[in-house]
């Protein structure tokens, strides 16, 4: 624990949907939610005006709708998350060397080690600079934390929400968390805070008040030791700038289950392709295959085998996983498929499976007659998502509000121009083709590197409005 809260936690506000809202201004203010559209998707993020009726992040998509109908339903766009994520963490890092990215939109940052901050004072003016900064940049909003350790350093990012900073001065720990339900400590999910709360458990408080070798009784040693020193304020865990990559993997859930033996079989490949792709670019490689099966009943299975040497070979990868899927029932039907690969390495076997390449070569032919062939069918020439960018010849750039029946719906509107015009048109369109998103924010032709060039004139910028430590959102617990 230090003696200063120079452990920052940053928190996009509702990520994706805040994302939306931005590029989109007819969405601005309005209900906005973004995950999978299908009948099977869940919600990824939804904006602060969806939330208002209860719809919440991994909630099954047609439990939203129910609860939201007017809602903007959005298929994400996770290339232009991903860009301005890298605009954040690019900002992040120009404060310290320790940077240690959770996802494309959370972060803790060690103050200390970049020089960016030493006490209270300059740990509430660097945090104030980002805010600014990542508004500046990005056109968004982030909340920030700051405290002695990573985890108080979340939970005050999180009291911050929307769009505010929370400072935690060291000393006040206790007092703070006291009071607070004991769901707020990480790892007290749903399960662990139905156990505590039969055993009269409630706040952290209660916690401490317990003791550590009743919550050992409790919820197990390892468990329970780590419980009771958060209810302490206890953290020591380091901002640690590389994570070790354990696994690379991809998954696909189906909108109806998979009968077919053959399309299974397609799937497994597909997906054993795309998990290669990944491997290649984080220069990977692997000698553990993964096969997961989620059937029609929920169950799921996982299946592993373990090559001799690492591989990146998609001829590899793939009889790896038809293999474990041979011995996996499929009968009843299969509503998700992944393929992974682990026990990573950065290098390769080149000639580990040579034997094996020549041997599949010898049989191709033989399998070519024993397997008939089943073509996929083509893809259309233009799938049409709600929420994608797209252009028109004539009416320059636009959103997908919605497709169907032969039509496709667009709204033309960019990040800087008034709420557009709606227009619909026939899917195949030709004067309609798909486009890359526009930036949120445009940078001035004469524009030098770095934050403070993207800013609007004014030397005020990142310090009044959504910036000041006069907000009523920038505030100190004590």
């Amino acid at each position: 624990m230090r003696n200063a809260p120079t452990i920052l936690h940053l928190d996009m506000d509702a990520f994706f949907a805040q994302a939306e809202q931005a590029s989109k201004p007819s969405l601005r203010g309005k209900a906005v939610v973004v995950g999978g559209l299908g009948p099977r998707g869940v919600v990824a993020t939804a904006s602060y005006e969806a939330r208002v009726f209860g719809v919440h992040s991994a909630m099954p998509m047609a439990q939203a709708r129910r609860l939201a109908p007017n809602a903007a339903y959005l298929v994400p766009r996770f290339a232009f998350y991903r860009s301005i994520s890298e605009q954040v963490m690019g900002l992040l890092r120009a404060l310290s060397p320790l940077v240690e990215p959770l996802s494309l939109d959370e972060a803790f940052v060690d103050l200390e080690a970049g020089e960016a901050a030493w006490d209270s004072e300059s740990a509430r003016l660097a945090g104030i600079r980002l805010r600014g900064d990542i508004r500046a940049v990005t056109g968004l909003t982030g909340s920030v934390g700051l405290a002695s350790c990573k985890m108080l350093a979340k939970i005050g990012s999180e009291q911050a929400k929307p769009d505010g900073l929370v400072l935690i001065e060291p000393g006040t720990e206790r007092a703070m968390l006291g009071p607070m339900s004991v769901r707020t400590l990480p790892g007290v999910g749903p399960a662990t805070g139905d156990h505590l709360r039969r055993a009269g458990i409630t706040t952290v408080e209660e916690i401490a008040e317990a003791g550590e070798d009743e919550l050992v009784r409790l919820l197990g040693k390892a468990h329970g030791h780590a419980l009771y020193a958060m209810a302490l304020a206890r953290d020591d865990r380091p901002v640690v700038a590389e994570r070790e990559t354990k696994s690379v993997s991809v998954e696909d859930t189906y909108d109806v289950d998979i009968h077919d033996r053959t399309r299974v079989e397609l799937e497994v490949h597909r997906l054993a392709d795309r998990c290669v792709r990944r491997l290649r670019e984080a220069g990977l490689s692997g000698r553990t295959i993964v096969l997961k099966v989620r059937r029609y009943d929920f169950s799921t299975l996982t299946r592993s085998e373990t090559l001799r040497g690492p591989t990146d070979d998609p001829a590899v990868i793939r009889e790896a996983a038809a293999r474990l899927l041979d011995a996996v029932d499929t009968t009843g039907g299969v509503r998700l498929l992944g393929v992974g690969v682990s026990g990573l390495a950065d290098f390769t076997q080149e000639d580990l499976f040579a034997q094996a390449a020549e041997e599949r070569a010898d049989e191709a032919e033989v399998e070519l007659v024993a397997r008939p062939v089943v073509e996929a069918p083509a893809p259309a020439e233009h799938q049409w998502r709600p929420g994608h960018d797209v252009r028109h010849a004539e009416l320059g750039h636009g959103w997908v509000q919605g497709s169907g029946l032969g039509r496709v719906t667009v709204r033309f509107e960019t990040p800087e121009s008034e709420p557009g015009r709606v227009r619909t048109f026939r899917t195949d369109d030709p004067g309609l083709e798909p486009a890359d998103p526009l930036p949120l924010v445009r940078r001035r032709p004469d524009a030098g590197a770095g934050p403070e060039a993207d800013r609007a004139p004014g030397p005020d910028v990142g310090l009044t409005g959504w910036g000041s430590g006069n907000s009523r959102r920038d505030r100190s617990v004590t």
